[in-house]
């Protein structure tokens, strides 16, 4: 096999398997072994700023402090199936999101963090007080260095962080700049033999234009979401009904005798997450955007609040979504990590005769992951959290 055919190869196997452009970025983004330039021209648009590769680049050159891994760093680990780049990341760093450093330990074998698979070996190699990654095999009780290319496709490489966990949430959690916004949208006027609410393989009729798009999402009327600190109208959220599929385009002219004739589009629900009714809007699906979701910390101060708790929960814990009062006008981005903190509480001191009252210190308490960024603000995954989450908490850098 000729280099070249090997730097086409992960290309060709992408396209033969079918695997969704949105979906190979994710792929393409996790930590792993180089394959040289020819396929990196391949996938083009990695989601690496210039300021991880300076990071790598600086780091590379000596390797990490010992004093920066985590207190339980292995000296050796084989990926498994189900890991993702944070998991490891926690394996190696005391903070996950400074994932370049663990990719920066060894710039001449892990050149891109672009595939990592299950099965692959990793190990810590320390001297002079300074740790680098090393990616090789173990052979008895030696470790040989064996970088190259690895047969097999793409799909099987890990992601960044738990997709599954906000996979649905590009659909569903939207936040619209202002309320006219799906008012203005196609909306459903008539059910099939005027039923109350529909279920799935139902039919509706709405009117408003459809134009040539076939899949629609299916919303109900968007409430407001206000900051927690001055109660000002940030965006508005919208509740997430289901989708449909257009199977007929309405028509609406003017007859011989003056009078206009209205024929509404006919419309499949083709997917449910609660009955759908008379008045909900059809706003367009988005494409699948995965790229730019490694975790990386903010390059500047960044601090704000939490808005809600997706969904009817007073209160969120790991694995929840949460709007946060920051959006990209405020320099947040995808991928961002963030701290989460509880504001001390404001006791009586006992011990005093005057009791005067004192506020105990912010603790920190657990991590966030933006995954969506809209104009003022954002929803983000909790990663962890010690205590529950509540409206009004707050977040900084970590």
């Amino acid at each position: 096999m000729t280099q070249r055919s090997l730097y086409q190869g992960p290309a060709k196997m992408l396209r033969a398997v079918r695997v969704p452009r949105a979906l190979s970025l994710v792929l393409w983004t996790a930590l792993g072994l180089t394959m040289g330039v020819g396929q990196a021209q391949a996938f083009p648009n990695y989601p690496i700023t210039p300021q991880q590769k300076a990071t790598a680049q600086k780091v590379a050159e000596a390797g990490v402090p010992l004093s920066e891994l985590s207190p339980n760093a292995p000296d050796s680990y084989t990926v498994k199936r189900g890991d993702t780049l944070w998991d490891i990341s926690k394996l190696f760093l005391k903070s996950p999101w400074r994932w370049p450093e663990l990719w920066g330990m060894n710039l001449q074998q892990i050149r891109n963090p672009h595939l990592i698979f299950p099965g692959q070996y990793l190990y810590l190699d320390k001297s002079n007080g300074r740790a680098r990654l090393r990616v090789g095999q173990p052979v008895g009780g030696d470790m040989k260095l064996s970088p190259r290319v690895r047969e097999g496709g793409l799909y099987d490489a890990i992601t960044t962080v738990p997709l599954h966990l906000i996979e649905p949430y590009f659909n569903e959690a939207v936040i619209f700049d202002n309320s006219d916004e799906l008012l203005n949208a196609p909306r459903v006027v008539a059910t099939q033999e005027g039923r109350v609410l529909l279920s799935r393989n139902e039919t509706a009729y709405v009117r408003g234009d459809v134009g040539q798009l076939r899949d629609w999402r299916l919303f109900r009327q968007p409430k407001p979401l206000r900051d927690p600190s001055t109660n000002e109208v940030l965006g508005y959220e919208a509740q997430y009904v289901g989708t449909v599929s257009v199977t007929r385009e309405g028509t609406e002219g003017t007859g011989a005798d003056g009078n206009t004739t209205i024929i509404p589009s006919s419309v499949t629900v083709t997917s449910i997450r609660q009955e759908a009714g008379v008045g909900d809007r059809l706003a367009a699906v988005p494409p699948r955007d995965f790229d730019n979701l490694v975790p990386h910390a903010p390059s500047q101060p960044m601090a704000g609040q939490i808005v809600s708790i997706y969904g009817e929960s007073l209160n969120a814990g790991q694995n929840q979504i949460v709007a946060l009062n920051r959006g990209s006008q405020d320099g947040i981005e995808r991928g961002h990590v963030m701290a989460l903190w509880h504001d001390g509480r404001v006791i009586r001191d006992t011990t005093t005769d005057s009791r005067e009252q004192i506020k105990l210190p912010d603790e920190r308490h657990g991590l966030l992951f933006v995954f969506r960024v809209f104009n003022r603000m954002s929803y983000a995954l909790i990663l962890s959290a010690q205590d529950p989450v509540k409206r009004g908490d707050r977040f900084t850098q970590p």
